[in-house]
């Protein structure tokens, strides 16, 4: 996978992001969202920018992680793509922003190095994501968002991963769970 991503080209990667949130505006879900939470993708990843920006044209509140200690999440609102500051490898929103509850979004957007059809996410090994999504039925609808060539056919998974509600590609959006909830 590793391979494969290392491929992905700028045009590739802003291509998929149209066509993934094109996708994703068709969502019930995300076109009734009031807030949703997404994150500053990464060059090898389907960029979150044109997401980004139709939802803020549509004054939805976007929330991005901010890395912590221990590897652990918190969100805070964003409403200017060019005010997220690096941190890392990532963009996250300035330590001076205040926090949201991930609870109060309507919709998360994950990121993933690989999923399958049953909604499993493999990330990137320390469970961040799993950590921070609220737990049990209810709650925002968690959305995984990848390119097409990351839906294989098994991801190994164990009671602390976090399986999505559905798989949003630059071909499509597949759910795991039946929906409307």
């Amino acid at each position: 996978m590793r391979a494969r991503r290392r491929t992905v080209s700028a045009t590739l990667a802003e291509r998929a992001g149209e066509a993934a949130a094109g996708h994703l505006l068709e969502q019930e879900c995300v076109r009734s969202a009031q807030t949703v939470a997404l994150y500053a993708s990464l060059a090898d990843e389907v960029s979150t920018r044109p997401l980004f920006a139709v939802l803020r044209s549509r004054s939805v509140t976007c929330l991005f992680p901010r890395v912590i200690e221990d590897f652990n999440l918190e969100f805070a609102p964003v409403a200017d793509w060019g005010k997220l500051e690096p941190s890392g490898r990532i963009s996250e929103p300035p330590a001076s922003v205040p926090t949201r509850p991930l609870g109060e979004a309507d919709v998360v957007i994950v990121p993933g190095v690989a999923f399958d059809a049953t909604g499993n996410r493999l990330g990137r090994g320390r469970g961040c994501y799993d950590r921070a999504l609220p737990p049990g039925p209810g709650g925002p609808r968690v959305l995984g968002l990848g390119f097409a060539f990351q839906v294989v056919a098994h991801v190994p998974c164990d009671s602390r991963d976090r399986p999505m509600d559905a798989i949003v590609t630059e071909e499509g959006i597949r759910w795991a769970v039946e929906q409307p909830r």
